[in-house]
């Protein structure tokens, strides 16, 4: 992976200073539309799910990757589990609480790594090309120019995210 852009800023709860922080980060990677509010909406869940159930602390990291955009959260009270994500359902009734469910349907990947100093969160939003490619190799099909394969997230079936242990 080439970084072509890093941005550090420590969690808050400004949480509309991070929105914007992510939106403005995620244009200068080239994420537009969808995929860019995608991304704010993930990242301002799981910044909120530090705030409110975790270590209250920690740091937002946006790389722009060439591709897309990838943020890590990291919850320094390291609370968030595999078993959290794998979990993740929405309770129709509810008013609240489907916010790691969210964060595994707008992504193109969610990672968790565990470590001595947190949680951290790591999700990848593809530029709409690179998202194709990737979908394009994945079901095995060849991209003939001019062709725009469906969104990945739209043609996995379940749970649209792979959970990789690091």
């Amino acid at each position: 992976m080439r970084v072509e852009f890093e941005l550090r800023w420590p969690i808050s709860a400004d949480l509309a200073l991070i929105r914007e922080l992510i939106r403005s980060h995620g244009e200068r990677g080239g994420l537009t539309g969808e995929r860019l509010e995608g991304l704010v909406i993930a990242v301002n869940e799981a910044v909120t799910n530090v705030l409110d159930h975790g270590g209250k602390a920690g740091m937002v990291t946006a790389l722009d990757t060439g591709d897309g955009v990838i943020v890590d959260v990291l919850d320094v009270a390291g609370l968030l589990t595999h078993e959290h994500l794998r979990a993740a359902r929405v309770d129709p009734t509810a008013s609240h609480g489907f916010g790691l469910w969210v964060i595994q349907h707008v992504c193109d990947d969610v990672v968790l790594q565990r470590s001595a100093q947190g949680s951290l969160l790591r999700m990848r939003v593809d530029r709409p090309l690179a998202a194709a490619c990737r979908s394009a190799v994945v079901v095995g099909k060849v991209i003939r120019r001019g062709e725009r394969p469906a969104h990945p997230s739209r043609t996995k079936p379940g749970l649209s995210v792979p959970l990789t242990e690091v």
